[in-house]
């Protein structure tokens, strides 16, 4: 059925009489029918990807390209009076991830059904997602963000399961969402829901009764676990989701005429970071229900599961007290006890049991020990993991270890939001990278041609532009569109230091009423959401808006430096920034860093990047080489080292070098206060005084120089232009 026929039966207008809202609905509804066409499920093993996160962002347009059909939808809108763009904002986006482990599980997906590969999703239908984001006072405020309507995405499904729980059972509910690979097969992300969960518990922020696990449980991503009682819920959450995948891993399997001893060979499960670890044992216990042994079970499920790790921080690999699991999971306790027993007897190093001395247990552990394989999310990455933070099981399984380098759904991050650079790309080197990311290194042969450099530079400064005009239309905020964008969008962490840029913002303050003034004004753009929990980096999201508004009011430097911190960061924003960026911040803290696929977004849509050997940029600085990226600061090796021998000084830095002293008091000066609060405020001045545990100050002298060094070359426009055109010669690293 087209367009036309669905809109007439659904609202018996023509498509130039309808609404947004109308023609919105009309499309869902055509989209979802001929993603139903294309799904298939053919193939003796299938993969189960299972993750707490999948952040898919809005999804209308990505469908229609992969569809093959956005050009004529657009055109039959236009013909009608119709914006397609217009039509867009009225689609929520779907509030079910946060960054990058939820990022890649979305770019999977797309991999998968693009692909034709035989695999779906798993995952939990969070009403409220992570929280939408809103500015008070120059303070960070968490309040619910709502995106499920009576007509979505989502459709509702036959499948539900009793999942029991100590001392209470849970109804589910499946509901799937269709993943369109690019003029391939339908992909479902099965998301499993609760029938008595009750939104009524949340008010205006995103406070709730989280004892009530039959109406809470699947409110929110994360609920805040400053707490006993988050921290359970986020088990109970797990567990939740763990069973329901494993219950529908052996139903589909036995539909299919699989052997359960042989499970192996008719499933994968992949566990993306460790909040799905308990479908180890979970698995072991329903194989056992079906009457197979432990031995064999344990076996199977050993041969069946993978774990990707996405961090190096030792807080983020998580660790359950055992009377909390306990309490919601007591099934699976004999197992994971009996798991435990079989790593000590094994083998007599402490630090590689799954139960801690604490009485702890480490999920991760569980993964490495009874999966088959174990990867990074980037070289640097998965060398660390090796030979550092899971040393001790890299020596036990060097064969489990292998790296995977993250990737990004190229198409979103081109096709989608950079139609004019990928129409002058299709007009240079033909329509073949839209399927194979790799074509993109032909456009190395153009490297030289001034025109072809010209029309990119034209491109940039028209997203520029439309930028300039979709802030001030959706968020009340003014941009200089000659202005040099500098953009840093990511998880709001220590260690990804936006901190840094902001002391810089601050640096360059000073500069310019020193008289010092740029050659072309620079607006510094943030995007990022801080975990609720997480004080001091909600104090660094104050500090930025902080700059932002004491600038702006200021006539001698607000013509020459602009502070933005866009409002609930989230995909949809990141398709408006990433295009109009002209430099992208990549500063974390060498070591730190899993991966950080923004580079790769940022790159693709020709910004030049700042930042670390860390992460993916090891890889990016390799492929693009040191002309056409902007490398600073200490090594990963240096790092590590300095919190081997405990060495580093924050004071020491701010005693001895004076942009950092005035640059840190800044922070408690009566200027700040006067639009500040001062709790806030001193607590992060007292924090990078006196610990700076993510070390910004060691590399603050050379990310100051690496700055200067990048603003100076970019008024050089033809050589500018052909550092982004030389950046999509590593096709290699936008494979997915």
């Amino acid at each position: 059925m087209n367009l036309q026929e669905i809109v007439t039966k659904r609202t018996g207008k023509a498509i130039s009489q309808c609404s947004n809202e109308e023609l919105y609905f009309s499309l869902l509804e055509m989209t979802k029918g001929m993603a139903e066409e294309k799904v298939s499920n053919e193939g003796k093993r299938k993969l189960y990807y299972i993750s707490a996160e999948f952040l898919i962002g809005k999804l209308l347009s990505n469908n229609l390209i992969n569809l093959g059909i956005y050009e004529d939808v657009k055109k039959l809108l236009a013909d009608n009076g119709k914006s397609l763009a217009e039509i867009e904002e009225v689609e929520p986006e779907p509030s079910l991830g946060n960054g990058g482990l939820g990022r890649l599980a979305a770019c999977f997906l797309d991999s998968i059904a693009t692909l034709g590969l035989n695999g779906d999703g798993v995952g939990l239908n969070y009403h409220y997602g992570l929280f939408k984001q809103v500015f008070e006072n120059n303070l960070q405020h968490e309040t619910p963000n709502p995106w499920i309507e009576k007509e979505s995405w989502l459709t509702k499904t036959d499948r539900a399961y009793t999942i029991q729980f100590g001392g209470f059972n849970l109804q589910s509910r499946m509901y799937d969402i269709d993943v369109l690979g690019y003029n391939n097969r339908t992909t479902k992300l099965h998301l499993f829901d609760v029938e008595t969960v009750d939104e009524s518990l949340v008010g205006d922020g995103i406070d709730f009764d989280k004892e009530d696990i039959k109406k809470n449980l699947t409110l929110f991503l994360y609920p805040d676990d400053s707490d006993d009682k988050g921290r359970i819920l986020r088990v109970y959450q797990q567990y939740f989701m763990v069973s329901n995948a494993a219950r529908l891993i052996i139903d589909e399997t036995l539909a299919r005429g699989g052997d359960l001893h042989k499970l192996n060979e008719y499933a994968v499960v992949q566990i993306n970071d460790t909040h799905p670890s308990m479908v180890i044992p979970e698995l072991i216990r329903l194989l056992m229900e079906r009457g197979i042994l432990m031995d064999e079970a344990i076996d199977i499920v050993s041969k069946t599961c993978a774990y990707t790790n996405h961090t190096i921080l030792a807080e983020a690999l998580e660790k359950w007290p055992i009377h909390f699991l306990e309490k919601a999971v007591p099934q699976l306790m004999p197992i994971i006890y009996e798991l435990n027993s079989r790593v000590v007897k094994k083998f007599d190093d402490k630090s590689v049991a799954i139960i801690d001395d604490e009485r702890r247990v480490h999920m991760a552990h569980m993964d490495i020990h009874y999966g088959y394989s174990i990867n990074g999310v980037a070289y640097l990455h998965t060398e660390i993991l090796k030979n550092s933070e899971l040393n001790n099981f890299y020596k036990i399984y060097p064969e489990k270890f292998y790296n995977k380098t993250n990737g990004i759904t190229f198409r979103r991050w081109l096709l989608h939001c950079d139609p004019e650079l990928t129409a002058l790309f299709e007009s240079l080197i033909g329509d073949g990278f839209k399927k194979d990311a790799t074509e993109l290194e032909k456009l190395g042969a153009f490297v030289n041609d001034e025109t072809v450099l010209q029309k990119i530079l034209d491109v940039k400064n028209a997203k520029k532009a439309e930028l300039k005009d979709y802030l001030a239309k959706t968020q009340g905020i003014e941009l200089n569109e000659n202005s040099i964008y500098d953009i840093q969008i990511k998880r709001l962490h220590e260690y990804k230091r936006q901190q840094m840029n902001a002391l810089y913002v601050i640096h360059k303050y000073f500069e310019i009423k020193a008289g010092k003034k740029p050659a072309r004004p620079i607006t510094v753009i943030f995007g990022a959401k801080a975990a609720p929990a997480y004080v001091i980096a909600k104090d660094i999201i104050h500090l930025i808006l902080c700059l932002q508004e004491l600038i702006s009011k200021d006539p001698e430097v607000s013509p020459y430096l602009k502070v933005v911190m866009v409002e609930n960061y989230n995909v949809t924003l990141a398709e408006k920034l990433i295009p109009a960026a002209d430099i992208h911040e990549q500063i974390s803290l060498a070591s730190k860093e899993a991966s950080g696929t923004s580079n790769m977004k940022f790159m693709l849509n020709g910004a030049v990047a700042i930042g670390t050997m860390d992460g993916a940029n090891v890889e990016m600085h390799q492929f693009v080489g040191d002309d056409n990226i902007y490398i600073f600061g200490e090594t990963s090796e240096q790092v590590i080292e300095h919190y081997a021998k405990a060495d580093y000084v924050s004071r020491s830095y701010y005693d001895n070098d004076e942009n950092i002293r005035r640059a840190i008091d800044f922070i408690v000066s009566d200027e700040m206060m006067a639009v500040g609060c001062r709790e806030n405020l001193e607590r992060l001045y007292n924090e990078l005084l006196n610990k700076d545990w993510f070390m910004t100050l060691p590399d603050f002298e050379e990310y100051v120089a690496a700055k200067e060094r990048i603003f100076a070359d970019y008024e050089d426009r033809m050589a500018w232009a052909k550092k982004n055109a030389r950046k999509h010669e590593p096709g290699r690293l936008l494979l997915i």
